[in-house]
């Protein structure tokens, strides 16, 4: 399939397994995945309309099986993958855990934290952004901060890599490796969500060009 290219990045309309299959042994040097945690977390709004509200492709009734697993860990020299407190059958003991703290009073009804296995041989870090409850301008219902992916990137990837994230969602980790200059390869199922996130990768994209 034929990607949408903007600024570095390649986005793919497809399952994610279809291409992973088609990637040569370690291509990426990082994959930082965000796949369902299997928690019910079936469908959100698309733009800005609160009523909008649509189911997501394939729900999130179940984290994926193992041949996922396996697959960015082998087509990528290391890996970052998000909800690894689900998916402790799958991933092997690492000391290197990352927390995202959403600075959020302990009477938050959803989770205060959210958790990343990573195959680095180095200490646990966290992140801290507030998360500031239904944020209107979300596209995605577990979108994740820009400002978290260029953490990563920052501590996690070296120069000249290949970036690669199998669950695209509303496209921050898009937009962090454009602002950083790296080869990004990105993948979402959802043909709503996938649209939604190329406007918003194209309006950050020219918005970089026109103010470097």
């Amino acid at each position: 399939m034929k990607p949408v290219i903007i600024g570095h990045a390649k986005l793919y309309h497809m399952d994610c397994m279809d291409l992973l299959r088609a990637t040569p042994d370690k291509y990426f040097g990082l994959a930082c995945v965000d796949p369902p945690y299997g928690i019910g977390m079936a469908g959100g709004k698309v733009g800005n309309s609160r009523v909008d509200y649509r189911k997501f492709a394939g729900n999130d009734l179940s984290i994926p099986d193992a041949e996922y697993f396996s697959e960015p860990r082998r087509v990528s020299v290391n890996q970052i993958i998000w909800g690894a407190n689900y998916m402790t059958d799958h991933l092997p003991p690492s000391p290197c855990f990352i927390v995202w703290d959403k600075v959020q009073p302990a009477e938050f009804s959803m989770a205060m934290a959210e958790y990343a296995w990573a195959s680095f041989d180095s200490p646990a870090k966290i992140f801290r952004q507030r998360v500031v409850g239904a944020n209107k301008w979300r596209i995605h219902p577990t979108e994740k901060p820009i400002r978290l992916y260029e953490f990563l990137l920052t501590h996690y990837a070296k120069p000249g890599q290949r970036i690669l994230d199998t669950h695209l969602g509303s496209g921050s980790s898009a937009i962090a490796a454009n602002n950083f200059g790296f080869d990004f390869t990105g993948i979402e199922l959802d043909k709503d969500y996938f649209d939604a996130a190329c406007e918003r990768i194209e309006n950050a994209y020219r918005q970089q060009r026109m103010f470097p």
